[in-house]
Order: C-alpha cells, then structure tokens, then sequence
C-alpha cells in the first residue's frame, strides 16, 4: 500500500464501507469496487483479516477462478457502521489532493494547442467571419479567461460549444479526491462524459486493466455550463449533512475543461462581483475552498473561462475586473451578405427552395423597419416559421412575400397596449 498515500486507516475503513454496502466477497470484485489494483487490495484485505475484521469464507468459488471469498466478522460490521456514520463514502479509493494537483499540471488546458483547422471544423456548421476566428483561436489556445460579448442571438452559446468540440482530446478525471482526511466527490457523469471502457473479464489471459489508475475516469475534456441560475454559493464546497459527505463544486469540476457563464447580467449577483470571485484563480491557477470545520485549502483551478454577455463590457464591469479579463471578443451580427449565406444553408437544410421576390420582400420591407439589424438567429427563425405554415396550410414548402410578412410577425411582437 505504499505508494498510495492514503492513511491505512482510512483505505481499510473505505474496504469495510465498501464489502458491507456492496456486499462483495472475491478480491477481484473488491478491488473493480475500491478501483484499486488486486495485489494492492489482497494486502488491504490481509490487513483487516489481521485485526479480525474480516474472515475468509473457508471456500473455493468454482465460478470465479477458484478464488476464496471473504465476509465481514462481526467486530467488521461494528467497525463498517460506525465509519458509516462518520461518512457514507464507500467505493473508489480517493485521489490524494497532492498527487491529484500534478496530474492537472500533466493535462493542463494550458498546454493544448489548437490550430485554426481545429478550430475551423468545430465551428463547420456556423457562418464565422475569418477574423473572427483569428479572435479566438488565441485566446482559447492561451487557456485564460474569455469574454464574448454581443447583441443576442448571434451564437456566443454556440462558439462556446464549437470551442469545447475543438479541444477534442482526453483528460483523467478522479472519482474522489482526499485532502486531511476529507472524501470530496469530484466525477459527475453530468458534466463528465466518459470515454468507453472495456471491463476486464478475470478470466482472460491477456488483462488489459493495467493501463491506468481506475481510480481515475478517461473523459471528454470537461464542458460546464451555468446562465442566469449561477449564484457565487455554487462555487463552494458541497456538503451533505446526511451523508457527512463533500461533493466538489462546479468549477473544480470543469477541471481541465471549460467553464461557460452564460448571460452575464442576468444572475441575481452583480456581474462584478462574480468575476471578482474568479480573479484570483485565473490569475494565480488556484481556487481556495473551505470545508465545514472553516479550514481553508488550495485547489488547483486550470479552466477555460468563457463569459458571454448582451450587456456592453463597460456596463456590467469596472476597469480593473475588464483588465483582467485576458480576452474580450465582440460577436457581432452578421453582414447582410452572412446573413444570405445563412439563410440559404437553412433554406437547402430545411429543403425549403428560395424564392427572389419573397427575399427582396424581407430585406427591402421588413428589415428597413428594425434598422437593417441582422442577427444569426433570424433566418432559422423564419424558415422554420414558414415552414410551419406550409404544413398547416397544406401546400408544397414555398418562400412568398405573404408568407415572409406571417413569419415576421412571430419574430417580433407588435407594440400597442393591452386593454385589461
């Protein structure tokens, strides 16, 4: 068990947790459950049959190898329940704080390079100015922080998710972490998704399990996403009261990924105060967290932070939160050239064929009255609207001035006052 570090107490009491919660009797099943290798978990089972906490079965499975199983002495129950009430954490072994920080170093978002093809085929299915690209590529290269900001419905989401798909490579992600005895949870299949496994058969010659630390989990590079609900709470350490357990919150689990603030403004804290909450993980690459007994301690915070807003930047922020923002990209709505573009590649998508007269219609009529703003949204919006229609009428997909002026009316509602 050298090697682990993680106290022996704390590695035997997780193995009672595990075989009483689990009941697992066959090393080879106890070790997949506390994800450690089987010579380690034999010693782990040696110790604890030692201090008469666990027996040998006295039997031989057949089905499994011929491999003696073990149960839990009564003093091994006594022991499991009363761990059990000091924490309900049972399974993998826990990743000890210190040796987790040095796997974040070895796949640090800042180390990913990422070129302008990379970038470009991510973002494949959306029309982006090529400057616009040449705006982004560094700034998700250089793995810092990002504010994309903009008039609504031009697709700062969507560049948020074009990014993450660039990333495109896997990272190592612990089920726990451990730090001063504390079991802090940090692999959430919602934000973690996890690449195949091949489970190993134990009957098998050839094992394959040898390959990496289970304690681990091989995932995508992680994407969080938060809009309006974000609250500053959220980023603190987790506590469940019944479980006596931590959970990790949302940014150390985009650890190695992305961490996306949608609709900046819209939460209920103001938006400085949530960058100010970040301004020193992003310049200093740690977080400080705090646990229920007010003891603080360093996490390792390596996240792409991506802040996207409606509101102008000199709004919503003073000049040293804007200073230290290392990225600020305008998205900006598109030409009315884009804007054609788009329209067309919605159109042969949606198998809805153009029409001249319908289009002269839209930008000589409709678009002079909100000022000739296009946004990236709109040509979805409107095909999508006409196509409806088509259905309910019963006709052959068309594009008319009469249907363009139906669609319009959908996209914006008429002012004038309602009489209660």
């Amino acid at each position: 068990m050298a090697g682990m570090q993680l106290h022996p107490v704390m590695m035997r009491d997780i193995l009672l947790k595990t075989m009483f919660r689990m009941n697992v009797t066959m090393v080879t099943e106890i070790a997949r459950a506390i994800c450690l290798p089987i010579p380690v978990t034999q010693e782990l089972v040696d110790l604890a049959r030692s201090q008469k906490l666990v027996e040998a079965m006295g039997t031989l499975n057949a089905n499994s190898g011929n491999e003696m199983a073990y149960q839990l002495t009564d003093a091994g129950k006594a022991r499991a329940l009363d761990a059990l009430s000091q924490s309900e954490y049972y399974g993998a072994m826990p990743v000890p704080l210190d040796i987790y920080r040095e796997q974040v170093k070895r796949q640090s978002i800042r180390n990913l390079q990422v070129t302008r093809d990379q970038l470009t085929a991510a973002m494949g299915h959306l029309i982006i100015p090529p400057d616009l690209l040449g705006q982004l590529g560094p700034a998700v290269g250089a793995g810092r922080s990002i504010l994309m900001y903009g008039p609504p419905g031009n697709g700062k989401s969507s560049i948020s998710n074009g990014i993450r798909d660039a990333l495109g490579d896997k990272i190592y992600v612990p089920r726990a972490i451990e730090y001063a005895g504390q079991v802090i949870t940090v692999y959430d299949p919602i934000v973690h998704s996890a690449a195949e496994e091949d489970l190993d058969d134990p009957n098998v010659l050839r094992r394959t399990s040898g390959r990496y630390d289970t304690r681990y989990v091989r995932c995508e590079r992680p994407t969080v996403i938060t809009g309006g609900e974000l609250s500053l709470s959220m980023l603190d350490l987790v506590y469940n009261p019944t479980a006596r357990t931590y959970q990790a919150p949302l940014q150390l689990k985009s650890t190695g990924g992305i961490f996306i603030v949608d609709d900046l403004g819209r939460q209920a804290e103001p938006p400085q105060k949530l960058v100010n909450r970040w301004i020193v993980p992003l310049e200093e690459g740690k977080d400080i967290l705090a646990l229920q007994s007010g003891e603080k301690f360093e996490v390792p915070f390596d996240t792409l932070v991506i802040f996207s807003t409606n509101f102008h930047p000199n709004e919503i922020f003073d000049k040293a939160a804007l200073r230290r923002i290392f990225f600020k990209i305008k998205i900006d709505g598109p030409s009315q050239e884009d804007f054609l573009k788009i329209f067309a590649m919605v159109a042969r998508k949606r198998r809805m064929p153009l029409d001249e007269a319908a289009l002269i219609h839209l930008l000589k009529v409709k678009y002079p009255t909100i000022d000739n703003v296009y946004a990236n949204y709109q040509p979805i919006f409107l095909i999508d609207q006409m196509i409806s229609i088509c259905n309910f009428e019963g006709i052959p997909y068309q594009m008319t001035p009469d249907l363009i002026d139906r669609a319009w009316d959908n996209m914006f509602v008429r002012d004038g006052a309602i009489i209660h």
